[in-house]
């Protein structure tokens, strides 16, 4: 009995020293673990068009933005209309809000844009001059925007859609006269205003990266040649051009094959490739009662995971400028209002939830 009785003291005593040793302590917990978002996963800028009322306006529209969002592009608050409403009269507040909030939160800004047969003034639309005063006027604007905003902008857009779908030649007098597809441009400067519109970017803010930004190369293959042409016959001059802008505003019957065969040419120019304004339609037929089922959503889904996947693999890591959809959520997309149409094109619903499209895009991004 004495020895059961000192056998139960030393184990007391073992035990109890076990305790004081902390062999009981309770297990911290794991540190948590961040989940995944589009900037922490991509090796390149992950960007959005943004707009200047949604910034000021909608919390939930910033939250989203600053976690997934390392590149910003501005909707329309630097192109010519809003810079210069009139001649001599530049209206930066909106341009500059934006550059403030980019900067004040280490984003990325890429202009958008200098240059483009649309969104002009009245007064330049109705402007009166011989030549001279046309390459005054258009000289003037570049050079003006560019020096206001130069160290905040890290890149622009030169020169947007100079090119015709039809014939893939630089676009000029109107297909239909007063369709507003014709360049008032490249009727009164001649077809080189291309290549002086980037000298003019680029002697007002020499470290600007310079893009020229187009629509249809995922699906025109004449188009597409004509736009390497174009880019090529620049550098090849010496003119200061740095990327290409491959906008690819398509839908979910894009040819995955053009898709692919565009962005190896356009990788092939040795410039930079920047995937500029993607956002992916669900109802190119205009159907009014289209339902966003399940489906169209994991087809959506699949075309933006395909997109990050070939754009990583057919465009070498040192040319890989990002991928910038056209806004981030359904409730802020260009699609239905321009064609009066129900869509669906964006990672985000309209409430700023997640949707399949954006799983696809991350998962695209990790494979």
């Amino acid at each position: 009995m004495a020895a059961q009785i000192k056998n139960y003291c030393v184990i007391v005593l073992l035990f109890s020293l076990f305790l004081i040793a902390g062999g009981c302590k309770k297990k911290s917990a794991p540190t948590p673990v961040a989940p995944a978002t589009l900037q922490s996963t991509a090796t390149f800028p992950m960007g959005s068009a943004i707009n200047s009322p949604n910034l000021k306006n909608k919390v939930v529209y910033v939250g989203v933005l600053l976690t997934e969002y390392n590149s910003v592009t501005p909707d329309y608050e630097l192109k010519f209309n809003w810079i210069e409403p009139q001649q001599g009269v530049f209206n930066y507040a909106d341009g500059d809000y934006l550059t403030a909030f980019a900067a004040q939160h280490h984003i990325r800004f890429h202009g958008h844009n200098f240059i483009w047969h649309q969104a002009l003034p009245d007064w330049v639309l109705n402007f009166q001059g011989d030549s001279l005063a046309w390459e005054n006027l258009f000289k003037t604007h570049i050079e003006s925007e560019a020096t206001h905003y130069k160290g905040q902008v890290a890149s622009w857009d030169v020169v947007n859609e100079a090119i015709r779908d039809d014939n893939g030649a630089l676009r000029n007098l109107d297909v239909t006269p007063g369709d507003g597809t014709g360049s008032i441009w490249r009727q009164h400067l001649g077809p080189d205003y291309i290549a002086r519109a980037f000298q003019y970017a680029h002697d007002a803010d020499p470290n600007a990266l310079l893009f020229y930004n187009d629509y249809g190369q995922e699906w025109n293959g004449i188009k597409l040649n004509s736009i390497i042409a174009l880019v090529t016959n620049l550098k090849n001059r010496g003119i200061p051009i740095s990327g290409i802008g491959m906008q690819m505003h398509i839908d979910i019957n894009a040819n995955t094959d053009n898709i692919t065969a565009a962005l190896q040419k356009l990788a092939a120019t040795g410039l930079l490739v920047h995937v500029s304004e993607l956002d992916i339609s669900v109802n190119p037929n205009n159907d009014p009662n289209i339902v966003f089922n399940t489906a169209l959503q994991l087809a959506q889904a699949s075309l933006y995971q395909f997109i990050a996947e070939t754009y990583r693999a057919a465009v070498p890591a040192a040319q890989r400028y990002g991928i910038t959809t056209w806004e981030f959520s359904d409730a802020d997309s260009w699609i239905p209002a321009f064609y009066n149409r129900k869509d669906w094109p964006l990672p985000f619903d309209s409430a700023y939830k997640k949707k399949p499209a954006y799983d696809g895009l991350l998962k695209g991004l990790k494979y």
